[in-house]
């Protein structure tokens, strides 16, 4: 159990360190296809980034509530700071509207989560 909390975390402060780098690029590669694509990738990207804080916080003890809570207020201030990270990175700029995709993103993944029903320990007899 003990390794698996430590996976949980690695994997979320991995993804988390995969964000900043990737804020910290003036470009990204990807050529645009369609409108609003940058927000589709916010969004995806956070869906993915509450994921990982849920499987990670999960191992504190919260209630289902709380853990979602944790998980959106977490990426939501992730988000917040990446922002502002941004500001500081050549050809980068802020926006409260990609922040505002970040912040749907992870609302929609902790959402989800609470939603599905919890799997029932096995007891031992």
């Amino acid at each position: 159990m003990l390794m698996i909390k430590i996976l949980d975390w690695i994997a979320l402060l991995a993804y988390c360190g995969l964000i900043f780098w990737l804020s910290n690029q003036e470009t990204i590669p990807l050529p645009p296809v369609f409108e609003f694509q940058d927000k589709l990738m916010h969004f995806g990207a956070y869906f993915v980034m509450a994921a990982f804080s849920w499987r990670a916080f999960r191992h504190q003890g919260l209630t289902r509530n709380k853990l979602a809570l944790a998980a959106w207020l977490f990426c939501c201030v992730y988000g917040l700071s990446d922002e502002w990270h941004q500001s500081f990175v050549p050809g980068r700029t802020t926006s409260g509207w990609d922040w505002l995709a970040d912040s749907l993103g992870a609302a929609t993944t902790a959402l989800a989560l609470l939603s599905l029903k919890p799997k029932q320990q096995c007891q031992a007899s």
